[in-house]
């Protein structure tokens, strides 16, 4: 897991969602959920916030407070760390069957008591970036879990470089179409500087251009973001619809800085539909890798505030929620036009029929580009395999069961009709409240 305020959670169901914004949901009336599916699809609008503990320490150290965007303070060595680190060493060492832990939890330990923190190696990083996917109860496609590919770019702190790098990133994700899940993980936050930042929600936007009128062209989720950019030094797009925005990203102890995506990253597909000609003169087209890029990946108590993930799309995640959404694109009332329905009053559900076609053209859309995409059906059917997979195996799964039903159709699928463990488990991807304010351009320079 994408986009209004939404929810985003894997491959397929939690990409394009996340929290609803004061001046998003309340003006266009939509609801909290942004359209992606999960790591491909379901997960990416809409967050899991950060545990209550990890954000007293956080506060407490004076890392991202919205009116500190670049402390210089350092991080105290706070005592729940070692707590922290411990669990999740014992955790890997006995899923993965490495043996006694006690060496590497002595190493770990000598570690965090001279430096006040300490690094994870290659395979731990791996596995806890996995394992907070599996985590994700807000992510409808887990099944993917252990394909999640992860690049360790840890070595990266300038800001240029990791601009350079989620490029990168979307070109090995988007692979031609053949979308996979990938994470590029960056420098965490130390004791003695914060980690990189990457300000944008995800690392491909649309732009949304406030007229005069009051009106905005382009994505209104991103007006912020939008102006932000503007001041930081972007002259801004075509004025089209669909202007993919820089990247805003901020490199350690530095300032935010603008960074154009090179075009060869940029997979976009045009939404056309099978039965409509006209629907080409409509000139919409979404892009292919929800990569979302504001959630920190916390493993063993160490917090990666800067580390993008994707998987591919969820159908509805575009055409339920991105595209459709009064406080998005808000396409419905002239799709129902142009197919000719009756407007006048909701019970002819027009808006339904609308939105039903509108799906239909985002499949029909990717699947002839032959870029990878998921529908919600058959989304819902996989997550019921990865519950009964993880139930064999001795793990509770955990889902938020108004992420994980599908924002169309919701009862007609099988994830609709039961309940879940909604225990929040850690690794996990949390979204700071800071992170948010700096994705929509209420972060004070």
């Amino acid at each position: 897991m994408p986009d209004t305020p939404q929810r985003t959670d894997g491959p397929a169901g939690w990409l394009d969602r996340a929290e609803a914004r004061d001046t998003g949901a309340a003006k266009g009336g939509g609801t909290a959920r942004d359209g992606a599916v999960a790591w491909g699809g379901g997960f990416q609008e809409r967050h899991e916030r950060c545990p209550e503990g990890a954000a007293r320490r956080r506060s407490a150290a004076g890392i991202d407070h919205p009116r500190n965007p670049n402390p210089r303070n350092p991080v105290p060595r706070t005592p729940e760390l070692w707590p922290a680190a411990s669990e999740f060493i014992r955790a890997h060492h006995a899923e993965e069957r490495l043996g006694d832990p006690a060496p590497r939890l002595a190493e770990a330990y000598a570690e965090i008591a001279g430096t006040g923190t300490y690094r994870h190696t290659e395979r731990e990083l791996t596995f806890g970036a996995r394992v907070a996917w599996r985590n994700a109860n807000r992510c409808i496609g887990r099944l993917y879990w252990n394909s999640l590919h992860v690049r360790d770019r840890r070595d990266l702190t300038a800001a240029e470089d990791i601009a350079a790098a989620c490029a990168d990133h979307l070109r090995g994700a988007s692979q031609g179409g053949r979308i996979r899940p990938l994470i590029t993980v960056f420098a965490p936050d130390a004791p003695d500087r914060p980690g990189p930042r990457i300000w944008n929600e995800q690392l491909i936007r649309y732009a949304g251009y406030v007229q005069r009128d009051g009106r905005v062209v382009g994505d209104p989720r991103n007006e912020g973001l939008t102006a932000l950019a503007r001041r930081l030094g972007w002259r801004g797009g075509d004025g089209t619809p669909f202007d993919v925005l820089p990247l805003i990203v901020q490199g350690t102890d530095d300032k935010p800085r603008c960074f154009d995506l090179p075009p060869d990253a940029v997979l976009e597909v045009p939404i056309e539909h099978e039965d409509h000609d006209w629907w080409a003169g409509l000139r919409l087209r979404w892009h292919a890798v929800p990569a979302l890029s504001t959630m920190c990946l916390e493993i063993g108590g160490i917090c990666y505030q800067a580390a993008p993930f994707n998987g591919w799309y969820m159908g509805t995640e575009i055409g339920a929620r991105n595209l459709a959404d009064t406080d998005r694109y808000d396409l419905l009332p002239r799709i129902a036009e142009r197919l000719g329905l009756d407007t006048t009053s909701d019970r002819s559900l027009w808006k339904d029929r609308a939105l039903v076609e509108l799906n239909r053209a985002v499949l029909y859309s990717f699947d002839r580009a032959g870029v990878t995409v998921t529908d919600h059906h058959t989304e819902s059917r996989r997550f019921l395999t990865h519950l009964d997979r993880e139930e064999r195996k001795g793990r509770t799964v955990g889902a938020d069961w108004s992420w994980i039903v599908p924002p169309i159709s919701g009862s007609a699928t099988p994830v609709f009709h039961r309940t879940y463990d909604t225990t929040a488990r850690t690794p996990a991807y949390v979204q700071h409240p800071e992170a948010l304010a700096r994705a929509s351009g209420d972060f004070l320079l």
